[in-house]
């Protein structure tokens, strides 16, 4: 299994916009990536501008698919241009889920 996870920092006032298309990019995983095994979403409690993702695939190949996707294309384009530097993106290898 292979786990990717991403903090996201959103400039203050453009988190609704970046969380809408996250959560659109979450719609497109869980109805047409049968390797996406899981995809979380969530957001500070304290600070709304930190966006996580927690993303879990069959295998690599399911990775890379999702992240070739049009969805994710589409999810670039509108959140590059709010994020308050670049993505923190760390890609593992799963030793233990619950």
């Amino acid at each position: 299994m292979i786990a990717l996870t991403a903090i996201l920092r959103v400039r203050e006032g453009h988190e609704e916009t970046v969380k809408q298309a996250l959560l659109k990019v979450a719609a497109y995983a869980a109805k047409e990536e049968p390797g996406t095994i899981s995809f979380y979403c969530g957001q500070d409690a304290s600070a709304p501008g930190i966006l996580t993702t927690h993303e879990r695939f069959r295998d690599r190949a399911a990775m890379d698919q999702h992240n070739g996707s049009d969805a994710v294309a589409e999810f670039f384009a509108v959140a590059k241009p709010l994020f308050d530097g670049d993505p923190l993106i760390q890609v593992t290898e799963e030793i233990f889920a619950k």
